[in-house]
């Protein structure tokens, strides 16, 4: 039972946070984003308990930036391409890849990434005694 409260938990945070920074920079959000956010910072959360304790923090960054890309590619084909719900549209951004990522975005990814994993980190460590790792910035 523990593990299920903190799995949501984390889940509540991540899907929230990430909607209130799509709010924050387009002015509004879709549902799904929310259930996107809550399981990427639960993917990243595994990623990060993953790494070797002395990973960069940058490392770290790089990585979950690749599983936020390749995340949101797999969600923007099912749920703008597949099922047309038009969530976001990057065809006009450089770099894009069938209007579901962008290079410009995916760097961006980089550093909500790092952010993410000092959040999650602090929270899981803090909230629900989980091992806290050390990092490096470089």
């Amino acid at each position: 039972m523990r593990k299920l409260c903190e799995t949501a938990d984390l889940f509540a945070l991540g899907g929230g946070a990430y909607g209130l920074i799509e709010v924050l920079w387009r002015g509004y959000t879709h549902w799904t984003m929310v259930v996107l956010g809550g399981t990427l910072f639960l993917l990243l959360g595994v990623l990060n308990s993953r790494l070797p304790q002395n990973t960069s923090l940058l490392l770290r960054g790089l990585l979950g930036g690749i599983l936020i890309t390749a995340t949101e590619f797999a969600a923007g084909c099912v749920l703008n391409l597949g099922l047309g719900l038009a969530i976001w549209d990057y065809s006009s951004m450089p770099f894009q890849l069938l209007g579901q990522v962008c290079l410009p975005y995916s760097f961006l990814w980089v550093i909500l990434a790092m952010v993410a994993a000092l959040v999650y980190n602090s929270v899981h460590h803090l909230a629900w005694d989980g091992a806290l790792f050390r990092c490096r910035l470089l």
